[in-house]
């Protein structure tokens, strides 16, 4: 059983949703999708409306999202202004309670870094 198959996600409806994106663009989005939803207690959802992958947790309620652009991929967390950011890869200074990571083509996905922030922002609401 291939990492894809053992992830509780509709992967057509992620292809569906990346196959406009630029290669490079949809391949860094399904390995940060991957890798966010190998992560206990998270469920994947695709958004169409939204053009968004987004993953919530039974009692923590929506922890991110993941927006494939032409020239980039955003990892949205939804309370990420209270998360600590010692590496310092969030950005948003202008939103109000979410901040952001972006990735660009070649970026390797911080998988450490990325696994951190999601136990940290489920562990604010559970």
């Amino acid at each position: 059983m291939t990492q894809r198959e053992q992830i509780a996600l509709d992967w057509p409806a992620v292809d569906g949703l990346l196959a406009p994106m630029p290669a490079p663009i949809a391949s860094l989005a399904r390995e940060l999708i991957a890798a966010i939803a190998c992560h206990p207690g998270l469920r994947g959802r695709v958004m169409p409306g939204w053009r968004s992958v987004n993953f919530r947790h039974a009692q923590a309620g929506h922890v991110c999202a993941v927006f494939a652009q032409p020239e980039r991929v955003s990892l949205y967390f939804e309370h990420g202004r209270l998360l600590q950011d010692d590496a310092g890869l969030l950005v948003g200074e202008g939103l109000k309670k979410g901040r952001v990571l972006r990735l660009l083509p070649g970026d390797a996905v911080p998988r450490d870094t990325v696994a951190v922030l999601l136990a940290e922002a489920i562990a604010l609401f559970a």
